[in-house]
């Protein structure tokens, strides 16, 4: 059967379609790229890490040889086996969910999308497991229906084989897609490539979607709703090449990274800057800072309130500024406390006991907190600023960005204590550290302002200077999404003796 038999997607009219059905593939048809390796590769390393990502590269070569001269089938059973052997399908669920939303909706083809959209009922037919593309397809593209993969598991963990009929190529395609329709036939279909052929043929309309790897992919904005939440390490879709180069760069990186850690903890911080810049580290101050407090006066310290970035932001504000700021926190793992070369105080959740600690940090000097949020509406996370406000009218808002080519130097589902480390084994990654206008006494609350209105404001002209939209999610919000809890690290109880010693 030649490719011609059914017409290119751009021949199929997308008005008038809000009551049919439309059925589509999702490799090459949905995406603008037929390989589906670098999505198999994103989920072996957030859940399986270096070791799983090297077990799938070096079983790509078998999979390609499979899939172009055997069987596609046989191709992704080499590539679902060689990533899913072994892990929780919660896990796989979750990087599903946190993680490869933002790479999908980064490759969506515009002429597929425009169809897909346009129709009331929308369903897709993949090959990739379902388990790895439903919570996308649904949530961020609208889908009432997904159709793919089924993985086999035991006990919670998936065996790396799939269950019957197998992979969804082919015939096994039609045989979904009459098995969920029946008798009655979807109005439209859309595929790329043979395969694709005989689940087309059931659709009323059939549409290839030709190879066009120069076509710019659908904007963000375009889709039914926005990708606010994202998750993982990896800065750059894992292509085969680039997963080459992750995996040849993580042994020189994660050295380079304990140099520019030891620097950062170990050197007197005037020098900590020129430190970074040797080793590749890029600091970039803006604005003007101010002058540290004279403590002979008895007047406050200041108070910088900082975007939330990443944990090292309060250390690249000491870095810019040229002398330590404690920082203020109410969620940080042991490691990062212990490697941090300023002192970080932990929020204990009880506003009498938390304002009486902030006044006296404030007395001996400058104090940082970079909450995360941009309308502080999570009552904790209103509190946590507002008794700042209250505290003092020294405030200084600073926005904080950062620049990573490799890793993100952040995670709300791993473990947070590896956060410095994968920021500082980037090859080279900047910060750009830009100090606002100190807050007017007018917008203080002693000048009349409630506490909620200051803390709020500060997040909208710090928002503002990034370009960034405010939002009504909170940090809770953000880590439920992503991780499926509150984002607290839980302090382990500490054992008391008794007055006999027993």
């Amino acid at each position: 059967m030649a490719i011609t038999t059914f017409p290119s997607v751009d021949k199929c009219a997308s008005i008038g379609r809000e009551k049919d059905t439309v059925i589509a593939d999702m490799d090459g048809t949905l995406l603008r790229g037929r390989s589906s390796f670098p999505y198999f590769a994103l989920v072996a390393f957030e859940v399986g890490g270096v070791l799983r990502l090297l077990i799938l590269l070096l079983s790509s070569p078998l999979a390609g040889l499979l899939y172009y001269f055997v069987s596609e089938s046989a191709g992704i059973q080499v590539l679902i086996f060689s990533t899913f052997a072994g892990m929780k399908v919660s896990d796989v669920e979750s990087v599903a969910r946190a993680v490869l939303p933002k790479f999908y909706s980064e490759d969506l083809h515009p002429e597929s999308w425009k169809v897909f959209s346009s129709c009331g009922k929308r369903c897709v037919l993949t090959a990739n497991p379902r388990v790895m593309v439903e919570a996308f397809l649904k949530d961020f593209l609208g889908a009432d229906l997904v159709l793919g993969t089924e993985i086999e598991s035991y006990k919670g963990r998936a065996t790396g084989f799939v269950k019957n009929p197998g992979v969804l190529v082919g015939k096994n395609k039609a045989d979904a897609l009459q098995n969920a329709f029946g008798e009655s036939k979807p109005e439209i279909g859309l595929g790329d490539r043979h395969t694709d052929f005989p689940f087309l043929a059931l659709c009323k309309e059939g549409y290839i979607v030709p190879p066009k790897p120069e076509v710019k992919a659908v904007t963000t904005s375009k889709l039914p709703k926005p990708i606010i939440f994202h998750d993982g390490r990896l800065v750059q879709k894992p292509t085969p090449l680039m997963s080459l180069l992750v995996l040849l760069w993580i042994p020189i990186g994660f050295i380079l990274a304990c140099l520019r850690i030891a620097a950062g903890s170990l050197l007197p911080m005037p020098i900590v800057y020129y430190a970074f810049w040797a080793l590749g580290v890029r600091v970039i101050i803006k604005g003007t800072p101010p002058p540290p407090v004279n403590k002979s006066n008895n007047k406050s310290g200041v108070l910088f309130i900082c975007s939330h970035r990443t944990l090292l932001d309060p250390i690249f504000l000491s870095t810019a500024l040229g002398r330590p700021i404690p920082a203020v926190t109410y969620s940080v793992s042991r490691l990062s406390e212990i490697i941090s070369p300023i002192k970080t105080v932990r929020l204990n959740r009880d506003r009498d006991l938390d304002a009486l600690m902030i006044k006296k940090l404030l007395q001996e000097g400058d104090l940082a907190i970079c909450p995360e949020g941009t309308t502080c509406r999570e009552p904790f996370l209103l509190r946590f600023s507002a008794l700042f406000a209250e505290l003092t009218d020294e405030l200084v808002p600073v926005a904080m960005v950062n620049k990573m080519s490799m890793f993100h130097g952040t995670t709300a589902r791993g473990w947070k204590g590896m956060d410095p480390f994968y920021f500082f084994m980037n090859p080279s990654p900047a910060y750009e550290v830009t100090f606002l206008n100190k807050l007017p006494y007018e917008l203080t609350c002693n000048a009349g302002k409630s506490s909620h209105e200051v803390a709020n404001y500060i997040q909208r002209v710090i928002a503002a200077t990034l370009s960034y939209e405010c939002t009504s999610f909170t940090r809770k919000d953000k880590y439920r999404a992503l991780a499926g809890n509150d984002g607290i690290v839980v302090e382990k109880p500490k054992i008391k003796k008794s007055i006999m010693g027993c």
